[in-house]
């Protein structure tokens, strides 16, 4: 009839988003949770917000079948593992990598002495070194804080030792730090059973079963975030001076050519 309107046409198998309710949402995500459960929730996120964008607009109702309470069943995220060192191999492994003369061999043995993250390494800026204190802006690391990291007199004749070619004490290509899968490639040389990150945990076990020092110490040369929010209350110094004699043993364990029969680990990520 002349003045009425041309109703919508839908391409053939579309349906209009009015019609769209739990079962339609539940037939798009239930094969992709069976699968990838982390994906699934990000499915479930962009049709909620495209819905509410839809009811927004008067096209659907209010309701939103997407964000209906445990649509998606619970699944436990998995821990990442990393291959790492047994703590008593340490001192033959540095004895390998210290006969490696590239420069990607310091940048891996640096690593290992002061117990960072790979990223806060591959990024370090000689601005950052001050005499025997490397601190690392918050930016890099994964608190958001900046990080002092105690160096020992290896790590100091480590870095004296160094070329200064631009800002980046690691340098890699176009100005930028030195990649990962430089650090990978050395390793893979020394010992191809073990990961660049795993070395953390190597530390954090020789800490935990050859030496004295408490546990928040380590835990605050990890750089661990405080669980427990009584301890993170009191505890507010970064226990420098404490740090700095636990890094030192450290550095003396990793220079003792120990040859010691023991497996490779498992151990969680940091």
């Amino acid at each position: 009839m002349a003045g009425e309107p041309c109703p919508i046409r839908l391409p053939e198998g579309s349906m209009a988003i009015a019609d769209i309710g739990v079962a339609e949402v539940l037939l798009v995500l239930d094969p992709i949770a069976a699968k990838v459960p982390e994906t699934a929730a990000r499915v479930k996120h962009r049709m909620a917000l495209v819905l509410d964008w839809a009811a927004s607009r008067d096209l659907r109702p209010q309701e939103n079948p997407a964000r209906r309470p445990r649509l998606l069943p619970k699944h436990k995220n998995r821990v990442k593992h990393f291959a790492a060192l047994p703590y008593a191999r340490i001192g033959a492994f540095m004895a390998k990598l210290r006969a490696q003369e590239e420069l990607s061999a310091r940048a891996l043995e640096l690593l290992i002495l002061t117990a960072t993250r790979t990223g806060e390494l591959l990024g370090a800026r000689w601005e950052e070194i001050d005499g025997d204190t490397w601190t690392i802006p918050g930016e890099h690391t994964k608190s958001g804080k900046a990080h002092r990291v105690p160096l020992s007199d290896r790590a100091v004749e480590l870095l004296r030792g160094l070329p200064r070619v631009g800002e980046h004490i690691f340098p890699g290509r176009a100005g930028e730090g030195m990649g990962e899968t430089t650090l990978r490639k050395v390793l893979k040389r020394v010992d191809f059973s073990i990961t660049v990150h795993g070395f953390r945990s190597t530390f954090r076990d020789w800490a935990a079963e050859t030496t004295a020092y408490p546990n928040h110490v380590v835990e605050q040369a990890l750089a661990h975030a405080i669980g427990n929010g009584v301890e993170a209350a009191y505890r507010r110094g970064d226990l420098f001076e404490k740090r700095r004699r636990l890094m030192q043993d450290w550095s003396d364990y990793c220079s003792r050519p120990l040859i010691e029969s023991a497996e490779v680990v498992a151990l969680r990520k940091s």
